[in-house]
């Protein structure tokens, strides 16, 4: 006998209660184990693949590890040490680009600079980011955790992953096999839905990142500009907020270029066509091609959903906060359908139906058929 409406809202507001719980009360705990899960989930159809291709699991899971391995070892010894003095250096240099800035507004717009609110802040703005630039950055590299955390999170989160990976396939039947079997159709639906919209964004839009990121530090290396791997790699990082990326990567590679190739203006404008170029490939080529068109997130939604969940719960409400928006999208898409099919949003008129809506009745679960309200009274009768 299926559950009375007003039960089933109590047990799944319980449900969500504990859930917030957990990430208020268990957030820095919790935080390996939600990053292994989300890498686990990232990486699981590609040892699908390796499984249809003939592999056994085990095999797929070890093959993956193999691969995950040497990117890390190659990114420890050759990227981020590289990454990191560039950062040193680019905090260094901020005085002197602001006093370069300064001395192009002099000349062109002298009457600018008798502002002397606009000048005293130019002044103040290269120091202060010379002195708290390393504050910031260690904060950053460091994540406020000791380091005994640090190590921990680093050797915690590949183990889960990988075992993660491992069972996978087995914890997802094991989870369908605790579904109430009144709703357990519905809910497999809700979940595909969820699926396919986190699939289309989280794995297309991190492979998006990917692919921008390398191209436009390899590119801007190339082209001789100084920051280029520190520049492609905030571009390519914060392509994860729609044009927010290509904004600010395509602010700082031009305004580095005309700092230091001031007066070469084919270098300058090939930096400028590398951003141009990156932008053409990701608008027409990328990301129709990894995402389509099925992605189910608006932008605005995504940027609240990861400012609501970063200001209460950190770190790790970030990392859960696209998951939670696909969700509360989906549940939401769904209460709405059913209630453009229910009497409450019909009422009496619903007889009648407009050209192009479903007939008014009941959902048979098992098979996703709409059954009509004659149908129902006849089988019953």
């Amino acid at each position: 006998m299926a559950l009375p409406a007003r039960k089933q809202a109590t047990y799944w507001s319980i449900a969500a209660l504990v859930f917030v719980f957990a990430l208020w009360w268990l957030g820095n705990v919790i935080l390996p184990f939600v990053m292994g899960g989300a890498i686990a989930y990232f990486l699981d159809p590609l040892a699908d693949r390796l499984e249809k291709l003939g592999l056994s699991r085990t095999a797929s899971t070890a093959v993956i590890a193999l691969i995950a391995v040497v990117a890390f070892v190659v990114l420890s010894l050759a990227v981020v040490p590289m990454l990191v003095r560039q950062l040193g250096q680019f905090i260094a240099l901020a005085p002197d680009l602001v006093k370069s800035l300064q001395g192009f507004l002099t000349e062109r717009f002298p009457d600018l600079l008798q502002n002397s609110v606009i000048n005293d802040t130019l002044n103040s703005l290269g120091e202060a980011i010379k002195a708290r630039g390393g504050e910031l950055a260690s904060t950053l590299l460091s994540s406020a955790m000791t380091l005994v955390n640090v190590i921990v999170f680093i050797v915690v989160v590949p183990v889960v992953a990988f075992y993660m990976l491992l069972d996978w396939d087995r914890m997802v039947a094991k989870v369908d096999g605790w579904l109430p079997r009144d709703h357990a159709p519905t809910i497999r639906r809700i979940a595909r839905d969820i699926d396919k919209v986190l699939s289309g964004f989280v794995r297309g839009q991190v492979t998006v990142c990917l692919v921008l990121g390398t191209f436009y530090a390899v590119a801007l290396m190339a082209a001789g500009l100084d920051f280029g791997l520190l520049v492609g790699s905030i571009a390519g990082a914060l392509t994860f907020i729609p044009y927010i990326g290509a904004i600010i990567g395509g602010i700082l590679a031009i305004g580095l270029a005309l700092f230091q190739f001031w007066g070469d203006w084919l270098q300058i404008g090939i930096v400028a066509g590398i951003f141009a170029f990156g932008q053409f490939m990701e608008g027409n080529f990328i990301t129709p091609r990894l995402m389509g068109n099925s992605v189910g997130l608006h932008p605005l939604w995504l940027i609240f959903a990861l400012s609501a969940f970063g200001t209460l719960f950190g770190f790790v409400g970030m990392l859960v906060a696209v998951p939670v928006a696909a969700v509360i999208g989906v549940v939401a898409r769904f209460l709405i359908d059913q209630y453009l099919h229910g009497a409450l949003y019909r009422g009496q008129s619903g007889r009648s139906n407009p050209p192009g809506d479903a007939p008014p009745g009941l959902i048979n679960e098992t098979t996703g058929t709409v059954t009509s309200a004659a149908e129902t009274r006849d089988t019953e009768g």
